[in-house]
């Protein structure tokens, strides 16, 4: 699963702790899921998609059917 967690986070210039606190999780949370060492729960995948106003498919896509 690839995703643009890292490419909007930075658009907004914000670090990997700012985004944690906006969305309550740690700032490794938010390293693994940039690395994609961690899939979100559903919820906060939502959570995400909501803060940068991106449909969740367009923050999280499959890699296998790109």
């Amino acid at each position: 699963m690839q995703n643009e967690v890292r490419s909007l986070r930075e658009a907004m210039g914000l670090s990997q702790g700012d985004l944690a606190t906006k969305l309550s999780v740690s700032r490794q949370t938010v390293n693994a899921i940039e690395t994609g060492r961690y899939l979100p729960s559903l919820p906060l995948a939502f959570a995400i998609g909501r803060f940068f106003r991106r449909p969740v498919e367009e923050v999280f896509h499959d890699d296998r059917h790109s």
